[in-house]
C-alpha cells in the first residue's frame, strides 16, 4: 500500500507531481528518463513541513543554513545536461557536489548506477541521509567533505553535478572527470553561467549553457 506521506495529498499530491512535470516539457526539458525521475522523487519530502505546499513550484526554496533547495528546472535542466549523449555502457558514477537537502541525489539515483554526494554543513548531511534511508535509496553514498576537493579516492567519475557556484572551475573536478566524461557547474559570482565541460580525445571541451543563480562554493566544511 502506497504510504500517504510519499504519495502525497493536495499541493503535494500526484497530480500536482504531473503539473510540474507539464511545466517542464514546456520549458524544453525532453529527456524522457529525467522527466520519469521528477516525477517519480517526492519533492515535498525535501523541504520542511512548512514548505511542503510550495515544493513543485518553479521556484528555489530554502533549507536552512543559508542553503536554497534549487527550482525544478534547474534540476531538470543539469540532470540531463549531465547524463543526455553521454551515458557509457556501464552505469554511470556520479559525484554530486553540495547534496544539499538530498533531493538532485533522489533524481541522479533512479537515472545512474551510483551517485556520491558531498555536503559540507553536517545538520543538511545528515537530513538528506534519513530522507534516501526513508525513500529506501541504496545507491547513494555521502560523505561531509569540501567540493573543491572532490572525492578522488573513488574517481575517476563520469559525470560530477556541482549545485554551488565557484568563481572558477576547480581543478581538482577537472582531474577527477573520466574519459568521455562531462561536469556540469554553475560559475561566477555577481553574473553567473551554467557551464558544461566535457572531457574528450582532445581534452577538455567547455559549453556555455544559460544564466543562473546559485549559492557560492565555499571550501571547507562546516559542522554548523
Amino acid at each position: 500500500m502506497t504510504r500517504p506521506e510519499l504519495s502525497g495529498i493536495g499541493m503535494t499530491s500526484r497530480r500536482t507531481r504531473e503539473r510540474m512535470v507539464q511545466r517542464l516539457v514546456e520549458q524544453g526539458i525532453s529527456n524522457i528518463a529525467v522527466l520519469d525521475a521528477m516525477r517519480s522523487v517526492p519533492r515535498h519530502l525535501f523541504v520542511d513541513e512548512a514548505m511542503a505546499h510550495r515544493a513543485y513550484e518553479d521556484t528555489a526554496l530554502p533549507i536552512g543554513y543559508q542553503q536554497t533547495l534549487s527550482q525544478p528546472y534547474i534540476v531538470a535542466r543539469m540532470t540531463e545536461l549531465l547524463i543526455t549523449g553521454v551515458m557509457p555502457d556501464a552505469p554511470m558514477r556520479v559525484l554530486e557536489i553540495g547534496t544539499g537537502s538530498g533531493y538532485q541525489s533522489a533524481v541522479l539515483a533512479g537515472l545512474v548506477g551510483e551517485v556520491y554526494g558531498l555536503e559540507r554543513i553536517k545538520p543538511l548531511l545528515q537530513a538528506s541521509r534519513k530522507r534516501l534511508r526513508q525513500l529506501k535509496i541504496r545507491n547513494v553514498q555521502l560523505r561531509h567533505g569540501d567540493g573543491f576537493e572532490g572525492w578522488s579516492a573513488l574517481g575517476p567519475f563520469d559525470g560530477i553535478l556541482c549545485a554551488a557556484a565557484p568563481e572558477r572551475i576547480p581543478q581538482a573536478l577537472l582531474d577527477q572527470l573520466a574519459p568521455n566524461g562531462r561536469l556540469v557547474i554553475p560559475v561566477g559570482g555577481a553574473a553567473q553561467e551554467l557551464v558544461v565541460v566535457t572531457r574528450n580525445e582532445d581534452g577538455l571541451s567547455r559549453q556555455r549553457v544559460e544564466p543562473v543563480r546559485f549559492v557560492p562554493l565555499l571550501p571547507g566544511t562546516s559542522s554548523s
